[in-house]
C-alpha cells in the first residue's frame, strides 16, 4: 500500500497543532468546555492521523511510547489527586487549591482538579492511541 506524500506532509503538519489544541482544553477544563477527557481524544487523533498517513509501525518506532505504562502513570496521577483530600481530612476527590504569589508571573491557582484531569487526558490519550494502533498493526498483518 503506498502512502500519500500529501496526506503524511498534512499529518506531519497538524500534529503540533492538535497537541497545543488539547493541551488548550485540558488547561481550561474547569473554567470553559474542555478537560482532561476532551483533551486527550484531540491528542490521541494527531496519533490517528500520523498511524494513517505513515504506518503502525514507524510511529511506534518515532514515538516509543509504552501506551500501557502511561495509562498506569495516568492512573496515578487521577487517584492521586483524591488520596491529597484523603490526607488533609476532607473527602476523597473534594478540591484543594494553592494559590502561590510567583513574582513576574502573578498568582497561578493550581489544584487537585488540575491533576484529576492531567491523569484523565493521560489515560484517555493512551487507550485511545493503543486501541488505534492495535487495530493498525492487525490491518497491516492481513494486507
Amino acid at each position: 500500500m503506498t502512502k500519500s506524500i500529501f496526506f503524511q506532509f498534512l499529518a506531519r503538519g497538524m500534529m503540533p497543532i492538535l497537541l497545543l489544541f488539547s493541551l488548550n482544553l485540558l488547561l481550561r477544563g474547569h473554567n470553559q468546555p474542555g478537560g482532561g477527557f476532551v483533551g486527550g481524544l484531540v491528542a490521541s487523533i494527531s496519533i490517528i492521523l500520523m498511524t494513517l498517513a505513515y504506518g503502525a509501525d514507524k510511529v511506534r518506532e518515532r514515538l516509543r511510547i509504552d501506551f500501557l505504562r502511561a495509562m498506569f502513570v495516568g492512573l496515578i496521577f487521577a487517584v492521586s489527586a483524591g488520596i491529597i483530600g484523603l490526607v488533609l481530612g476532607v473527602v476523597y476527590l473534594d478540591a484543594q487549591w494553592w494559590k502561590p504569589v510567583i513574582e513576574g508571573i502573578g498568582k497561578l491557582e493550581l489544584g487537585t482538579p488540575v491533576l484529576f484531569d492531567i491523569g484523565v487526558y493521560i489515560v484517555v490519550f493512551s487507550v485511545t492511541s493503543s486501541i488505534v494502533m492495535a487495530m493498525a498493526e492487525e490491518g497491516e498483518r492481513q494486507e
